[in-house]
């Protein structure tokens, strides 16, 4: 075999391998299916939202938010209450119990390390994906219908003005009021999301 009869089999055998790579590339991700892509904060990476704690992916909520970014827990009063606890449990020993910042920044102002975090997929990006410091990755703590609860609650202990809740409807707007500590919700309060276990 000569030379140039090696070098034009490289040549083709590399070709042949980068076909099938793009061939495997091409082909659907499992998990659920996503209209938006949610990116990590820091790297810009796409976010794999079938890894993690599983449940969770087949809330109508959630996949309203996975195709329009719109998170449907946003004021209802049983989510919130899951919401407060989940916060307590994955996000109060950084972020403080008010989300008035710890060894981590506050979330209940209208102050934002990473801009993207005022809209509710770039604040769902960095609870899934981590960020820079201590904010590790939470999709192995927390499934995405549980992170759409937390980001009820962290949008309901705002307390910053109005005009910059960008998660708000305009409607939501007219009827905002600021949080004020003492709130409870009830077990058994009507709503989108049953009582956590």
């Amino acid at each position: 075999m000569t030379k140039t009869t090696r070098i034009r089999l490289m040549l083709l055998a590399g070709a042949a391998s980068a076909l099938c790579a793009a061939a495997v590339m091409a082909q659907p991700q499992s998990g659920p299916q996503s209209g938006l892509i949610f990116r990590n904060t820091i790297t810009g990476e796409p976010l794999d939202l079938a890894e993690g704690k599983p449940g969770g992916r087949d809330t109508q909520a959630v996949q309203t938010f996975f195709q329009t970014g719109k998170n449907l827990y946003i004021d209802d009063k049983a989510c919130l209450r899951n919401g407060e606890s989940l916060y307590l449990t994955s996000c109060s020993g950084c972020h403080g119990h008010l989300a008035e910042g710890k060894v981590g920044p506050g979330l209940n102002d209208n102050y934002w390390t990473y801009p993207s975090n005022t809209e509710d997929t770039g604040l769902f990006a960095t609870i899934w994906g981590g960020a820079n410091g201590m904010m590790g990755p939470h999709n192995e703590d927390l499934n995405p219908d549980e992170a759409l609860q937390v980001i009820a609650w962290i949008r309901h202990l705002y307390t910053g003005p109005v005009q910059d809740a960008a998660w708000l409807t305009d409607e939501q707007k007219k009827h905002y009021t600021p949080f004020k500590e003492g709130e409870t919700f009830a077990k058994d309060v009507p709503g989108q999301c049953k009582p956590l276990e």
